[in-house]
């Protein structure tokens, strides 16, 4: 069910997009990291900020 308040969707995009990920395990860490919390690597990067295409069928 897609969510319609717009205030809503601007939470639901700061909770999504707004976090880095590892390079090396590709787990989800928090926006201040300078570690990952899973295998300590410094390698982060930020999430892609574009939302999925969606195929017509």
């Amino acid at each position: 069910m897609p969510v319609t308040d717009p205030e809503l969707v601007k939470i639901v995009q700061n909770r999504v997009f707004n976090v880095l990920i590892c390079r090396k395990c590709g787990a989800h860490n928090p926006p201040g990291a300078t570690k990952c919390r899973r295998c300590h690597s410094k390698d982060l990067r930020p999430k892609r900020k574009e939302l999925a295409k969606v195929k017509a069928a």
